[in-house]
C-alpha cells in the first residue's frame, strides 16, 4: 500500500542564519501493520521561506495561449495574505495532486545511446524529405528505442507502448510520430539506407572505442514467421535452429568484430544451406567496407574446399573448425602426450601441427570432454537397458511376432538416435534378441570427445594465440541470442518482403544501442550487463505534479522523479546526468488541463 504526499525540510544559511524550506514529494508505503517507510520521489525545490524574498523565486512558465513571463512562486504561508503583485503566482500545498506517470529513464537512456551512435543526425540525412508534422528520423528513432527496451510491433507501439512513456517530451514532438500510418511507412523508408547505415555505423565504432576489422566472425541463424507467409519469396521450410520445422523461416547471416561490433549482414532464403553463403558475404563486405585483407573466423557449417579456395584466391586469410570426421586424420596425435596448456585457461589443452602448407590446431577441453562423457553414457545406458527388456520379452515368450518385435526396434532406434551407431549388430534368434557394440566406434568417441580441429592459413604458430581467436566465435551467438530473446526478432509478422527486410534493419538498430550500451558498462563497470540497466532505469519516471493557484486556476510542474542511489551510479559510470526539469505550465481554464510545453 503506498501513497504520495507532499514533506519539506528547513535548512540554515550559515552566513545569514536565514532558513530555507526545500520540498519533496515523497511515496510512504505500509510495509507492516505497524510500520511504514517513505521514499522521496522527486524535488520540488525551495517554494518558500520565512522571508518574503525567499518566497519570490522567479520562473518561467508558459501560459495555455504560449505566451511567455516571468512568474514568481509562492506557497501555502501560515496567516496574512501574498504580495498584491501581478506577477505572483501562488500555488495550494493541499491541493497537490500527481498524475499521468510515464516512463522515462530507459528510453532518455536509449535516445542518448542514439546521439552518440550520431543515428539522429545519418537518418536525417538520409530522410530528408519531411512530410507531415514529424520527422521520420524521429519515427525511426522511436522504433529503435522501442526494440531495445520494450520489444512490441508496430502495432503495439501506436495502441498500447507509446502513451506509457515519455517519448514525445524526449523527441521533442507530438503523438503523431506514434501513428500507425506513418511507423510502416518509416519501415519502408529506412531500408533504402541500409548500407550507408552499416557504413556509418563502422565508422562510430571506431572512433567511439576504437574497433578493428582486421579479425571478423561470421555466423548465421534462422528465424521463422508466423502464418504461412506464402507472398513472401525468402519464406522457405529448412533447418530451423528455432525447432519450428513446422514454420517457413528465412536465413539472417551476421558479421562481427571480435568485439562484438555488427559490421554487416544479410538476409537470404529459408532454404540456404550455410555453406553457399560465403561468396555473397564477402562480396557484400569488400564492396562496404574495402577490401583489405582481414582473417575470417566461421565454423564447420560452412567449411568447403571450394570456399577455402576462394578465400586464398582473394587473399584472405581464415581460421576455421574442420568437420568432426577429420580428426581420424590425427590419431596418432591425439594419443600423444604433447599438448600445451593455454594460459589462463587450465582445462584448455592445445597441439600444433603443419600439413599440405596449412597449420591444424588440435583443441581439447577438458571440461566438453567431461560432459559429452556423460551425456554418451547416459544414452548408451538407456538403450541397453531398453534393449535387455525387449530381450527379455522374446525369450519369455511374451513377444513372439516378429514384425512387431522389428517395429519395437524401430521405435528404439527413434527413441535413442544419438546411440544407435555404436550398435554393431541386432539379431534376432527364434527365441532370443541378441545385439553387440562396435567397440572401435567406441574406442573413436573416447579419444575424440571434448576436441575438435582448427585449420588456418594464418603464419601465426601460436596455438594458443588462434584458439582464443576462435573462441571469440561466441560473440557472434551472443548477437544471436540478444536478437532473438532481449529484443524479439522472432516470430516474424510481417506479410510483405520490404517490410520482413525493414523489421530485421529495427532489430540490427535495436542491437546496436544494445552493444553500445554494453562497451560502456565494459569499460566503466563491468558487472552490470545492459538488461540490468534498462530495468533499473525503467523506474525513474516522468510525472505531473498539479497544484490549484489562489487566484484561479492550475499550474503543471513535468518533473523527473529523483534516481536512487543504485540508478545514481548507473549514471555516474556513464558519465551522463538527467535532463533539467521541462518548464511549469500554468491553465487558466479550469476545464481544460492538457499539458503543454
Amino acid at each position: 500500500m503506498a501513497n504520495w504526499r507532499c514533506v519539506s525540510e528547513a535548512s540554515c544559511s550559515s552566513q545569514e542564519w536565514q532558513e530555507h524550506v526545500y520540498y519533496s514529494l515523497a511515496e510512504s508505503i505500509r510495509v507492516s501493520g505497524s510500520r511504514t517507510i517513505q521514499r522521496r520521489v522527486l524535488n520540488l525545490g525551495e517554494l518558500n521561506t520565512t522571508q518574503i524574498e525567499g518566497w519570490q523565486r522567479s520562473i518561467e512558465v508558459i501560459e495555455k495561449e504560449g505566451q511567455s513571463r516571468q512568474y514568481r512562486l509562492f506557497t501555502d504561508r501560515e496567516g496574512g495574505a501574498p504580495a498584491n503583485a501581478a506577477d505572483v503566482c501562488e500555488v495550494i500545498l493541499s491541493s497537490l495532486a500527481v498524475r499521468c506517470p510515464r516512463q522515462f529513464g530507459a528510453c532518455w537512456l536509449a535516445s542518448r545511446l542514439w546521439q552518440e551512435l550520431k543515428l539522429d543526425e545519418f537518418f536525417s540525412v538520409a530522410l530528408h524529405d519531411r512530410r507531415g508534422s514529424v520527422e521520420w528520423a524521429k519515427v525511426i528513432e522511436l522504433l529503435a528505442v522501442n526494440r531495445l527496451i520494450d520489444p512490441e510491433s508496430e502495432l503495439g507501439i501506436h495502441q498500447r507502448w507509446y502513451g506509457t512513456t515519455a517519448m514525445d517530451v524526449i523527441l521533442g514532438t507530438d503523438d503523431a510520430v506514434a501513428a500507425k500510418d506513418r511507423l510502416y511507412r518509416a519501415l519502408d523508408k529506412a531500408i533504402e539506407h541500409k548500407e550507408a547505415l552499416e557504413r556509418h555505423l563502422a565508422k562510430r565504432w571506431e572512433d567511439l572505442f576504437g574497433a578493428q576489422f582486421d579479425l571478423l566472425l561470421y555466423d548465421l541463424t534462422s528465424t521463422y514467421f508466423e502464418g504461412q507467409a506464402g507472398e513472401i519469396p525468402a519464406a522457405k521450410h529448412g533447418y530451423s535452429r528455432d525447432h519450428r520445422p513446422d514454420a517457413r523461416q528465412i536465413i539472417l547471416a551476421m558479421v562481427v568484430t571480435e568485439e562484438g561490433f555488427p559490421l554487416s549482414y544479410e538476409v537470404f532464403e529459408g532454404n540456404r544451406a550455410d555453406v553457399t553463403t560465403l561468396e555473397e558475404i564477402l562480396d557484400s563486405v569488400e564492396r562496404k567496407h574495402g577490401a583489405l585483407g582481414r582473417v575470417w573466423v566461421f565454423d564447420r557449417g560452412i567449411v568447403s574446399e571450394e570456399n577455402l579456395a576462394l578465400l586464398r584466391k582473394r587473399g584472405a586469410l581464415y581460421l576455421i573448425a574442420t568437420p568432426k570426421r577429420q580428426l581420424a586424420n590425427f590419431q596418432k596425435e591425439l594419443v600423444e602426450e604433447d599438448w600445451s596448456q593455454v594460459r589462463d585457461h587450465p582445462q584448455i589443452q592445445v597441439k600444433l601441427l603443419e600439413r599440405d602448407k596449412e597449420l591444424y590446431v588440435l583443441t581439447r577441453s577438458l571440461e566438453r570432454a567431461e560432459k559429452e562423457r556423460a551425456m554418451r553414457t547416459r544414452v548408451l545406458r538407456g538403450l541397453r537397458q531398453d534393449l535387455a527388456k525387449l530381450s527379455k520379452s522374446v525369450r519369455t515368450g511374451r513377444l513372439r511376432n516378429r514384425d512387431l518385435i522389428h517395429k519395437r526396434l524401430g521405435r528404439l532406434e527413434e527413441r535413442w538416435p544419438a546411440a544407435w551407431p555404436y550398435l554393431k549388430s541386432v539379431e534376432l534368434s527364434d527365441r532370443d534378441l541378441i545385439w553387440s557394440w562396435d567397440r572401435k566406434k567406441l574406442r573413436n568417441a573416447w579419444l575424440h570427445q571434448g576436441t575438435y580441429l582448427l585449420r588456418t592459413n594464418l603464419i601465426d604458430r601460436d596455438p594458443q594465440k588462434l584458439w582464443r581467436q576462435y573462441v571469440q566465435l561466441t560473440e557472434v551467438e551472443s548477437v544471436f541470442r540478444t536478437l532473438k530473446s532481449e529484443l524479439n526478432l522472432r516470430p516474424i509478422w510481417h506479410r510483405i518482403q520490404l517490410r520482413v527486410e525493414a523489421h530485421i534493419l529495427i532489430a540490427f538498430l535495436g542491437y546496436c544501442l544494445w552493444i553500445c550500451l554494453k562497451q560502456k558498462l565494459r569499460a566503466a563497470a563491468g558487472s552490470l550487463t545492459p538488461a540490468q540497466v534498462i530495468h533499473s532505469l525503467k523506474q525513474i519516471l516522468l510525472v505531473e505534479v498539479w497544484f490549484d493557484l489562489r487566484k484561479g486556476g492550475r499550474i503543471c510542474l513535468p518533473r523527473i522523479t529523483q534516481p536512487e542511489a543504485a540508478q545514481q551510479l548507473i549514471l555516474h559510470h556513464l558519465g551522463w546526468s538527467l535532463p533539467e526539469q521541462p518548464p511549469p505550465t500554468i491553465y487558466r481554464d479550469q476545464n481544460n488541463f492538457v499539458w503543454t510545453t
